[in-house]
């Protein structure tokens, strides 16, 4: 038996709790109601559509459409770390999109074939879910390896210039920065794994037992995807990072200063 369906009241009731936090945001004089409401605007649009879109994808369940909807939610996620840095798009496009690709695709056929043991890994039932949470989770530590990486040129260029001078060459002057960037990026999934079952529920868990599975199995599953996460988070960022240094920099080991120039996204 799975989860009980939601009617239109009960629909009706989940968008009145949003009335607390405005309302919160209201007397606090705190400037986001208007993004507030757009967001959960923009969540509720947005999944509608992807409601529809995923059944008729699990009913046709045909292996290209499959693969195409997860290079769109790899473009997508693409355009988010891009947007996220204010760097040029043309540059950095396809070194992330190829990124985010290996190693999503390796996670998630590793996951379906070895864990989860189903004979058709790019089965949509399990396919478009399962990715949507690896990519998803990877994306905030792409999103911050990235961010620290540029952060560090913008307001710190000098250190890694002085490192140069010593003599070190381009890799060993960036290998601080490559490590800072890793570890503010990992640190937030580390401490989310080290607290899941002692602070929080998780997503595939709760969503396993409302749809009917016993506890033990949902655990079982929820501890599977929680590496499986960590794995394609560690892939992605140290993918993504190995790109950044191979196209971000000039042949005098100067990041290319056009970068960070709008008139050229």
């Amino acid at each position: 038996m799975g989860a009980k369906d939601l009617n239109f009241y009960s629909m009706l009731f989940a968008y009145l709790l949003l009335l607390i936090p405005i309302g919160i945001l209201y007397i606090t004089k705190v400037k986001l109601i208007k993004e507030s409401i757009l967001s959960v605007l923009r969540m509720s649009i947005q999944l509608g559509l992807v409601g529809v879109y995923l059944k008729y994808i699990f009913e046709w369940d045909n292996i290209l459409l499959n693969i195409a909807w997860l290079f769109v939610m790899i473009i997508v996620s693409t355009f988010s770390i891009i947007n996220s840095n204010g760097v040029c798009k043309r540059l950095f496009f396809l070194p992330i999109v190829g990124a985010l690709a290996i190693s999503l695709f390796f996670n998630i056929a590793y996951f379906n074939f070895f864990i989860v043991k189903i004979s058709d890994i790019f089965n949509a039932k399990y396919l478009i879910p399962i990715s949507g949470m690896l990519l998803g989770n990877s994306l905030k530590g792409n999103i911050i390896a990235t961010n620290t990486f540029f952060d560090y040129f913008k307001n710190r260029e000098g250190e890694y210039f002085f490192t140069l001078s010593l003599g070190a060459s381009r890799e060993e002057a960036l290998k601080p920065i490559v490590k800072e960037s890793m570890k503010r990026a990992l640190r937030p999934t580390l401490a989310s794994i080290a607290t899941i079952g002692l602070v929080s529920l998780p997503g595939m868990m709760t969503g396993q037992i409302l749809g009917g599975s016993i506890p033990m199995t949902a655990i079982k599953y929820q501890i599977a995807i929680m590496i499986a996460i960590f794995s394609t988070m560690a892939i992605s960022i140290f993918l993504v990072i190995l790109f950044l240094k191979r196209v971000s920099f000039n042949k005098f080991d100067v990041m290319k200063k056009y970068i960070f120039i709008k008139g050229e996204n």
